[in-house]
């Protein structure tokens, strides 16, 4: 398969605050990726990287589209590239409706019949967003407000979609109802970058997890496989063994990986 993105060696700084120390990872075209870590390891730092959404960021490092770097563009360059941003907490605009939010999302396209095709499209990912077609987005439920996040993205017809925690403060059926959309929308040729909290679920559907820690990647594999070791079963999954403290010493004298 071929990297769709990469990302070679990057350090990202808030203010004086050393944020990502040297991280380097590529998404292959067609797959989803998920990167995993506690509060404050870097995570969604790392995709505002990528969109540009933190100014003179990376301070180092190359980040790549396609084979174009993209480091330091406009977001607006960024997006237009075919990359769709689905920010944590959903960031909705409450006095728009649901169909302006879905117009909005395709603002970059001129084919006004394919636009409202893909209207029908997300309605089809998401039967409740169609019967609230007019209503106001500030009106609907978390749930239904995290679904509207990710169609008002669809609408651009990325081949890129970044999602940035989608499970957060969703009702366990409504995490696993999200989750088996990206599923299906990675099915349909869009390729995912996903940061979340809950590993369980996001190794679930991954093919490639990546760990960070402290703004540095401590481990990457095959999803499968880190659902089956044993540190990450204990401290990202919260399945305790016999042997917590052994473990934990044995997780934090492993090596960075970059």
């Amino acid at each position: 398969m071929t990297a769709l993105l990469e990302v070679k060696n990057i350090e990202t700084y808030y203010d004086l605050v050393y944020a990502i120390r040297g991280a380097s990872f590529a998404v292959e075209e067609g797959s989803i990726t998920a990167i995993l870590g506690n509060n404050g390891a870097g995570k969604s730092t790392i995709l505002k990287t990528i969109m540009a959404l933190i100014k003179d960021q990376p301070e180092k490092g190359v980040i790549e589209f396609d084979g174009v770097p993209i480091q330091n563009r406009d977001t607006d360059e960024i997006v237009r590239k075919g990359i769709a941003y689905v920010p944590e907490g959903r960031e909705i605009f409450e006095e728009l409706t649901v169909h302006e939010h879905l117009l909005m999302g395709a603002y970059l396209r001129k084919d006004t019949p394919g636009v409202k095709q893909d209207i029908e499209k997300v309605f089809a990912y998401f039967p409740v967003l169609k019967q609230r077609t007019h209503q106001w987005a500030g009106t609907l439920s978390g749930g239904e407000q995290q679904m509207l996040a990710i169609g008002r993205a669809l609408m651009l017809r990325p081949r890129l979609m970044i999602l940035d925690e989608p499970s957060l403060g969703l009702s366990p059926i409504l995490v696993k109802e999200i989750f088996a959309i990206i599923r299906e929308i990675n099915l349909t040729g869009t390729t995912i970058l996903l940061v979340e909290q809950n590993a369980n679920m996001a190794l679930s559907i991954s093919g490639t997890g990546l760990i960070l820690e402290n703004g540095r990647f401590v481990m990457k594999g095959n999803s499968t496989d880190l659902l089956e070791d044993k540190d990450v079963k204990e401290f990202y999954l919260g399945i305790k063994s016999e042997t917590s403290a052994k473990g934990y010493q044995r997780w934090k004298r492993k090596k960075a990986w970059r």
